[in-house]
């Protein structure tokens, strides 16, 4: 082969995207880099390969698939590190309840009643279309039947981290807690090549799981270097259970247990004390915030300024559709900005960048996939949202970021990629037909209203 012909070769890649602004995030949280104007981004075997001026990226690289999206920003993709996907067949079924009354008389008998692998088939499928549809890339669950939280990602090319889900009473998923051990450890090991899918243990909350289950747990995660995914300090309730039952508060007994390390994904975590925050920012843990889902039930608020002040890595969630009742990871960043700022009467508590980088990278780390997500850098797959800042609600514009996060909404994503694979195309998914989607969603409402 000449050299002429392997140099064009080298620079053939399949896809080339030139929006208005790249914004790229990097790992270092506030020190991040300014947007970048009119560069472009190049996409092979759904890796970035480049990231350049235009000018002199398309001098170096050719490609069939071509795309410009002026007045567009290009970002990496939201990742939703607390879901309960499946739960979206509940959405709106019991509203306006505090927590434990919510689960014990509402959700947690319907669930009984109707949760199934064919339930959570069609609810995981239901979720990730709308979290395409919101710019959402990568989401980390915690449900039923994970089988199937496994098998439609992967079939759907969605990125997911998939719980395995732990409690200590029986469900349709396991007889009890060893049982749910042992079908979550042979789902991972039947997804071990899949390049979307990872694996986290699931115990449900501190209040659902008993010592035994949790020790278990830690060994395991700590051998196999597997994240643990876990309702933490949620509730003013959940505390003075634990201090009746156990003499301690949940997170002194999750520490005793061995669970309090870099590998804990702390989800909710409403009720710090200082001495609180230092130990999770000494251990290295990451938080999970989910701003909406805690005022609608009223547990609390998350003092993320504090977890950032302190070093914690702070990412997002939406929490379950049940109660919140989206997966639009919008405005869970704009209200995770404004509830900060009201709630430490600081209107510099949790900037535009820092809610940003939560909704991004923040979630890439607590996950374990920095290397392969929430950044847009040269080597990693190529998990991107293109958002359309060319319309009035986000003009005029002097900032990107502080238009993504304060005014732009999920109607304005125009394109989705995951893993290189292009999931949404000018607002609609390329995968997913929107009309069988509504038809199957009114079945099951019919289905459960009825019943």
């Amino acid at each position: 082969m000449s050299q002429t012909a392997e140099q064009t070769t080298l620079n053939q890649v399949e896809q080339i995207i030139s929006p208005e602004w790249i914004i790229p995030i990097s790992h270092n949280g506030r020190s991040q880099p300014k947007p970048l104007k009119q560069h472009s981004i190049a996409i092979n075997k759904q890796k970035i390969v480049a990231i350049a001026p235009t000018d002199s990226l398309l001098k170096n690289y050719q490609t069939k698939h071509h795309l410009s999206l002026p007045g567009q920003a290009l970002l990496p993709g939201f990742v939703n590190c607390h879901t309960h996907a499946a739960m979206s067949l509940f959405k709106g079924l019991s509203d306006d309840l505090p927590l434990m009354m919510w689960l014990e008389n509402h959700i947690w008998p319907a669930e009984k009643k109707w949760v199934d692998d064919k339930f959570c088939e069609d609810g995981v499928t239901l979720a990730i279309a709308e979290m395409l549809l919101s710019g959402t890339t990568c989401f980390n669950d915690m449900y039923f039947q994970p089988n199937m939280t496994a098998k439609v990602s992967q079939d759907l090319g969605m990125r997911a981290m998939v719980g395995m889900l732990i409690f200590d009473f029986p469900s349709v998923w396991g007889s009890g807690w060893e049982a749910y051990l042992k079908k979550g450890l042979s789902l991972r090991d039947d997804y071990k090549h899949s390049d979307l899918l990872s694996f986290a243990f699931a115990p449900h909350a501190p209040y659902t799981v008993s010592d035994e289950p949790l020790s278990k747990v830690s060994t395991l995660s700590n051998e196999l270097s597997i994240p643990v995914h876990m309702h933490i300090h949620e509730t003013p309730h959940e505390i003075k259970e634990s201090l009746s039952q156990y003499g301690k508060r949940p997170l002194k007994r999750l520490q005793e247990l061995g669970l309090v390390n870099p590998n804990l994904i702390a989800v909710h975590m409403t009720q710090l004390q200082r001495n609180e925050i230092e130990t999770i920012a000494s251990h290295g843990v990451s938080v999970v915030h989910c701003p909406q889902s805690n005022m609608k039930l009223a547990s609390g608020i998350s003092p993320v300024q504090d977890l950032m002040t302190a070093g914690i890595n702070v990412a997002l969630g939406t929490d379950g559709n049940a109660s919140n009742n989206d997966l639009n990871m919008f405005s869970e960043m704009k209200t995770a900005s404004l509830l900060s700022k009201v709630y430490t009467g600081s209107a510099q508590a949790c900037s535009a960048t820092d809610i940003l980088y939560s909704a991004t990278m923040g979630g890439a780390k607590a996950l374990g996939l920095e290397e392969t997500c929430g950044s847009l850098e040269v080597g990693k797959a190529a998990d991107m949202v293109a958002i359309n800042l060319n319309t009035i609600q986000s003009q005029p514009l002097y900032d990107p970021v502080s238009q993504i996060v304060y005014t732009a909404g999920r109607e304005q994503v125009s394109h989705v990629w995951v893993n290189g694979k292009l999931q949404v195309k000018d607002g609609q998914l390329t995968q997913l037909d929107h009309g069988t989607l509504i038809a199957m969603a009114k079945k099951w409402r019919n289905k459960i209203q009825d019943s």
